[in-house]
This record gives structure tokens, C-alpha cells and sequence, in this order.
């Protein structure tokens, strides 16, 4: 590559971290002289031409995106040059409208509107964008046959995009990403983001390059399936792979299963059902425990009810009714953790509450689905493990399922192992602790409860909710739809590699490093008097050998409210969401008179846990907000982005950010009516950085 050729603007492009997972080990060199925006050539090469030094930031991007994808698609699908224009077309057109919110179709050529339509193109507006794609190949063949294309691209056209694109299908709106930020309602991206620094495992993370890499490996696998063969199911595949990978991490056995659910109230709604599947087909008594502490549509979904206006499959529905199969007499009993002051109830009080409302329960001739918590948003966990063990003892034989709700999955893979053993559903997610994008969970089922799948049908409804192939192969799921949730598998696929660098980490290096920064950032914390820290939850395990699971791995704390020095009166939860979108959001030009280095910390995009609502005697009856930071398991396999850093080098960078982030937040109570003011909203990266 020529460097005096280069512009500012191209190499910023070249430097992206996800134009550079894409590129992989593929060779992109300049030509200057090459008229249109890109050529590949016959051995693969990218050739950017002269537009690529002339149109702009956003343009080089656009077009180095299109060669790339091109690129690939020729390799994996040589004998289908027209095909893999189309579909690179599409992908780069999509990619396209993440990078801009501005009308772009006076810069750009007609067939980016075509291909970014919502309903594929026509035959004929196939062929023109063919007719204008065909000089990027390193040889245009002969003139395709257009109905036969059409006719593929009809196919292919829903999910064929950009990586980033795809991965927000197939959950809620809360996955969609804000054009004006650049975000989903996370506060976080589809696509890396290594210039934020991101403690925000409990509730949702962007995506690190190895993340990516593996949702990109798990994407090119699907269309190169589809181009080479169209009877070929890769994504059943994929969702296969995904259930195998997920069985060994955790060690499940033959007779066990997985099943793959997009969010984690969607896996309260399937053990609801293999619950009401029970010998004996019992009214079901459903026990949370701390139900405010999960998630908003738990409640719901564990009697049988819609949870959203609409499902993960696109179905509307309507939200409080039940779903068609699940039967109106399932209760709900919700079992608080916290007082009327927000302080945790002891765990003597919260079992007794236990036993007694389940033995109330089984003394009714109802089956009882009780919660074991493991760990809530604040780091609780309960009822304690001889709790559930005195029920079992005397609990009459397959009246009591166990399901334990380890949706934060902070757990050493022998602590699951150890559950599965006792008989006990596990309900584990990819998108907290092991930092995998939001929306991707799954239900692990031991062995009896696996039997009951055998004969009986699930509920009718659950076929707006999730296909066949997301459940071990039975008979149960034949009231389900054939198909695949291609943002889910996507998403698993981003959070098994997350998943498979912590387990190339040996245990006794996993607790040191959580430790070591856990350690740090409560001092953090602490020695803040802008902050109070939650008092540390106990966590109630068996000793397990080697297990790192025994440490609070959030760390959640109350935020002085500006103006009450005398007095520590919490940030009532309104304005702690307002910091909390602050903290995420580059506040340098908003800053008046800034030092040097306080404006850079303003500049510093800071993405910790969402505030959860708990009381406060200080507030009355208005609710506090907890910030939370935790640490997540790129803390201890390694942040990609630090890539040549030794793991001590690692662990001083990662202190070094938490103590800024503390930092940041103190700056912001200090310009708090500045900031106000102006309200700034999270983005993507630093504002000195945004090429639109």
C-alpha cells in the first residue's frame, strides 16, 4: 500500500475495527488510476480506486464494506458471480444506513436504493443494479438468466445484510440501533467498540472483534450455503453446533438438552411449560424470588402470558393475555429480597418465606416451578441450597421442579453441572457475564425433564415464540414452526467465542484476575464520596473444587444527588438514568473552559450497567438508581482491542478504566446544570471520531 496516497479520511476507514475483521488476511491495495470505486481482482485482491481518495470518509467506508463483501462471496460461490454481486449489493447498501441518518441517494448510485429496500427488487431493477455491479468482478460473465436470480433473491433477500444488520433480528425493538447514536437501547453496538471502556456485563455489552468475528464466521457460512446449494439448511447447522457447543462448556450428557430461547424471559416461558408437563398435569404454582431484579416481563411470562406486543418471531400479540395452551390456573407468587427501604431481607427469612409458601402450595395438590436466583441484577441469590434441599426431602415424589434462573450466568461450569445432577432446570444467557450481544439465552434441561418431552405436545402458542430446530429433537415441539431465528444464532455464535476464550483460561487464573480487579474496583468505589457502595451480597455456594464462582462479580452502588453535601441523599432513578446515558456520551464540547485532561475524561464514552430501581429511606417513597459495575469475561480472557498488552500490562489498563469511569461520573455531578442543558445522548464513538 502506497502511504503518500493515502487521505486521512481512508486510512481512519482502514483502521476500523470492523472493516479489519472483515478484511482478515485479505489484501487491499490502492489504484489510483482505476476509475470506478473498487475492482477485485482475479486472485482476490481489493483494488480501490480513485473515488475512494476523493468522495469522503463515509463513501470510502461504504465502498471498501462492498469490495470486501464481494470479495468473499466470489471466493465462497465462484460459479455464482451474479448472485454474489446481488447479495454483496444488499449487504453493502445495508451497511450503508448504519454508518449515516443522512439521504445519501444523490452521492450514491441508484442501485443502493434498490438493494436497501425492504421487499426485493424486481426482475428488472435486479437487472439494471446487475448491469452496474458487473465491472467491480474481475470478469463479467454472460448475461444471467433474471428469473432465475429473481427468483433466489426472493430467498435470500431477509437475511442477507451486514453482520451488525441481521444480529438485531429476532429479539425486540430494544435491539434495533438509533441511527442518530449509532446504539441499540443497550447503549450498546452490534459492531466493536474498543474505544469505549465497557463494565457493563449485568446488563448488555458491544460486541469485542472476536465477538464479531465469530457472528461474521457464522454469517458468511449461511450465505455461502445458500449460493452453492439451495436445499442446504445451514442455519440447522449453526443452531446445532450452537446447542453441542453449549452441552460441552457445560457438560451435559446424552440424555440432556438445550434449548435456545432470544432473551432470558422467553426461557421463563419454556420452563413454565415443560413445568406444566410434570406427571400428574397439576395446576402449576410458579415461585419467583426478587422477581423485580430479573427481567420487566418475567412476571408475565411465568403464568403463560404475552410478555410484549411482540414476539421475538415478529408476531404481534396481545401483551397480559394468555398464550394459547398454557392453562389459567398457573399462580404466580412473587418472593421480595429487598424491604420496604431497599435493604436485602436476611436469607434466613427469605428460605422460611420459601418453605412455607411452597409446602402451602404442594398441600393443595399443585406442582411447584421454584426459583433458586443465581444472581439477580444486584448480585442476590437465593433460597440457599439446604433450603431446597429440605423441600425435596419432603416434597411428595415429582411435585417440585427447580428451575435456577443463572440468566447472568456467573457461574463456573462445575456449579451448573452440579444443578443438572440435582434434577434442576438452569436458564443461562451469552449476553452478560460472558459479554455476547443481548438477546441470546438458553434453557438447560437434565434428564427427567427431558422424558417429558417424549409424548406430550408443548403449548400452541409457543409457535409465535420459537421454531423446532431451537429444541432438542422430540416429538413435544411438532406443534412448532420449522425455521430458524437467524439473529439468535448469530448472536450465540458472537457469545460462544467470548465463551470458548474464558475456557482456554485456567481456573485458578480466572479467580486471580477477578480478584485482582474486583479488589480495585471496590477501592475505587469506596474512596469516591460521590458514591456508596451496596453492601456485599454473601454468596451462598457449596464449596466446589477450583470453582471461581464464590466472589460478587457486580459491584452496585447509589450516586450523591448534585447539591447535598451535608448528606448522602441517592440520585433518584429519573436522574440516574440521565447519568448513566451521560456517562456513555463524549460531554467534551459541552464542558465550559475545560482543562486538557478534564476534557478528555469528558470525551471518555463509559457503558456500565443500567440503574436498577431499589428504595432508599432517603428518598420516601420515590425510587433510587443503582449503577452497577461488573466485571465481565473479557476481563479475564483479554479485551481483543488490547492485543499486545501482557496480561499484567491488561489488568493495570482495565484498573486504570474503572478508576476513570468513577472519575467521570464525579465530573459530571460537578457540570451537572451544564450538562443538563444540553442533554447530550450516547454514541457510537467520541464525537471527534463520528465520520457523519
Amino acid at each position: 500500500m502506497f502511504a503518500h496516497q493515502l487521505t486521512e479520511g481512508l486510512i481512519r476507514v482502514l483502521e476500523r475495527p470492523d472493516l479489519r475483521v472483515i478484511a482478515g488476511a485479505r489484501r487491499v491495495r490502492l489504484a489510483p488510476d482505476l476509475l470506478d470505486p473498487f475492482r477485485v481482482t482475479d486472485g482476490g485482491d481489493v483494488l480501490l480506486g480513485a473515488p475512494c481518495l476523493q468522495d469522503g470518509e463515509l463513501l470510502a467506508a461504504f465502498y471498501l464494506r462492498h469490495a470486501l463483501e464481494l470479495a468473499h462471496l466470489l471466493d465462497i460461490a465462484p460459479r455464482q458471480p451474479v448472485m454474489a454481486a446481488l447479495c454483496a449489493a444488499r449487504t453493502a447498501a445495508l451497511f450503508l444506513r448504519l454508518d449515516t441518518t443522512r439521504d445519501t441517494s444523490a452521492i450514491t448510485p441508484q442501485w443502493v436504493t434498490t438493494m436497501a429496500a425492504p421487499q426485493v427488487a424486481t426482475p428488472a431493477e435486479l437487472q439494471a443494479a446487475w448491469q452496474a455491479l458487473s465491472p467491480f468482478q474481475p470478469a463479467p460473465p454472460h448475461a444471467p438468466d433474471i428469473t432465475a436470480v429473481h427468483a433466489r433473491m426472493e430467498r435470500l433477500w431477509h437475511w442477507t445484510g451486514p453482520t451488525e444488520t441481521l444480529m438485531a433480528l429476532g429479539g425486540d425493538a430494544r435491539l434495533s440501533i438509533n441511527p442518530a447514536t449509532g446504539l441499540n437501547h443497550y447503549g450498546c453496538s452490534h459492531r466493536p467498540r474498543p474505544w469505549a471502556v465497557t463494565f457493563a456485563s449485568s446488563t448488555a455489552s458491544s460486541l469485542s472483534e472476536r465477538g464479531f468475528a465469530g457472528a461474521e464466521a457464522a454469517r458468511l457460512r449461511l450465505i455461502a450455503a445458500a449460493l452453492s446449494d439451495a436445499d442446504n439448511d445451514m442455519a440447522a447447522t449453526l443452531s446445532d453446533e450452537i446447542r453441542q457447543r453449549i452441552s460441552r462448556y457445560f457438560g451435559l450428557r446424552g440424555d440432556e438438552g438445550v434449548i435456545l430461547a432470544p432473551s432470558g424471559t422467553d426461557c421463563e416461558l419454556y420452563t413454565l411449560a415443560l413445568a406444566a408437563l410434570a406427571p400428574g398435569r397439576r395446576p402449576v404454582s410458579n415461585i419467583l424470588i426478587a422477581p423485580e431484579e430479573t427481567g420487566s416481563g418475567v412476571p408475565l411470562a411465568a403464568r403463560g402470558c404475552h410478555f410484549a406486543n411482540d414476539t421475538a418471531l415478529g408476531h404481534t400479540v396481545p401483551k397480559g393475555h394468555l398464550i394459547e395452551g398454557f392453562p389459567d390456573t398457573t399462580q404466580v407468587i412473587n418472593l421480595p429480597m429487598r424491604d420496604a427501604d431497599g435493604q436485602q431481607i436476611p436469607p434466613e427469612q427469605v428460605d422460611a418465606d420459601c418453605l412455607r409458601v411452597a409446602r402451602a402450595e404442594l398441600a393443595r395438590g399443585r406442582h411447584v416451578l421454584l426459583h433458586r436466583l443465581d444472581l439477580s441484577k444486584t448480585g442476590l441469590l437465593a433460597p440457599r441450597m439446604d433450603t431446597l434441599d429440605a423441600l425435596g426431602a419432603t416434597a411428595p415424589a415429582g411435585q417440585v421442579d427447580v428451575v435456577v434462573d443463572a440468566c447472568q450466568t456467573r457461574l463456573d461450569p462445575a456449579r451448573v453441572r452440579d444443578y443438572l445432577d440435582r434434577g434442576w432446570m438452569v436458564m443461562i444467557t451469552g449476553s452478560k457475564f460472558f459479554t455476547g450481544p443481548p438477546f441470546c439465552g438458553a434453557v438447560l434441561v437434565p434428564a427427567p425433564v427431558m422424558a417429558r418431552l417424549s409424548a406430550d405436545g408443548l403449548p400452541p402458542g409457543l409457535a409465535q415464540y420459537t421454531h423446532r430446530q431451537a429444541w432438542p429433537d422430540n416429538t413435544a415441539t411438532d406443534v412448532l414452526p420449522s425455521g430458524h431465528n437467524i439473529g439468535l444464532v448469530l448472536r450465540w455464535h458472537a457469545a460462544l467465542a467470548e465463551m470458548t476464550a474464558l475456557g482456554e483460561v485456567d481456573r485458578a487464573t480466572v479467580t486471580q484476575r477477578l480478584r485482582e480487579f474486583l479488589s480495585a474496583a471496590r477501592d475505587a468505589i469506596t474512596g469516591n464520596p460521590d458514591l456508596s457502595l451496596l453492601p456485599p451480597v454473601a454468596l451462598s455456594r457449596p464449596a466446589l473444587p477450583d470453582a471461581w464462582d464464590d466472589q460478587a462479580t457486580i459491584l452496585s452502588f447509589f450516586i450523591r444527588a448534585p447539591g447535598d453535601d451535608a448528606t448522602f441523599r441517592p440520585l433518584p432513578l429519573p436522574q440516574a438514568r440521565q447519568l448513566y446515558a451521560w456517562l456513555n456520551a463524549d460531554l467534551s464540547e459541552i464542558l465550559p473552559a475545560a482543562d486538557p485532561g478534564e476534557r478528555s475524561l469528558a470525551a471518555l464514552l463509559c457503558h456500565v450497567g443500567q440503574p436498577v430501581p431499589l428504595a432508599h429511606p432517603a428518598l420516601d417513597d420515590a425510587l433510587a438508581g443503582a449503577l452497577r459495575i461488573s466485571a465481565g469475561a473479557r476481563l479475564v480472557s483479554g479485551e481483543p482491542s488490547h492485543d499486545g498488552l501482557d496480561s499484567r500490562c491488561r489488568m493495570e489498563r482495565e484498573i486504570r478504566d474503572v478508576r476513570r469511569v468513577v472519575a467521570k461520573i464525579s465530573l459530571i455531578l460537578r457540570h451537572w446544570s451544564v450538562i443538563a442543558a444540553h442533554d447530550p445522548q450516547p454514541t457510537y464513538m467520541p464525537r471527534r471520531g463520528m465520520a457523519d
